[in-house]
């Protein structure tokens, strides 16, 4: 989280030193607004490549971590579903019950 603000509050630095530097130049409108951005992104992509790796390490572990435990619960639900499927007989159907009365399972 703290890695993901340092570098958004770099990028969004860039780009305003960048829109000054091209005020104080003379460019103004839209062609002020395109100068920045493309400038901003060229020098954040020079000057930020190490917080850049970071980040992306920071992400990548959390994605694991993530994809880990998405994993463990989908298997645990198939273990459950094949318990369910292991205790109903052989060629009849699954029934459940409720308040007494046998209903199917569809």
């Amino acid at each position: 989280m703290r890695t993901g603000l340092a570098y958004t509050s770099a990028r969004i630095l860039l780009l305003v030193i960048s829109v000054v530097l091209l005020y104080l130049a003379g460019a103004r409108g839209i062609l002020l607004l395109a100068l920045a951005f493309v400038i901003s992104a060229l020098a954040s992509y020079v000057l930020l490549s190490r917080q850049r790796e970071v980040l992306a390490g920071a992400l990548n572990r959390r994605l694991g971590r993530v994809t880990a435990k998405a994993t463990e619960f989908r298997e645990r639900l198939e273990e459950g579903t094949a318990a369910e499927d292991a205790e109903a007989p052989a060629g009849e159907p699954a029934v459940a019950e409720t308040s007494g009365e046998a209903v199917p399972r569809g």
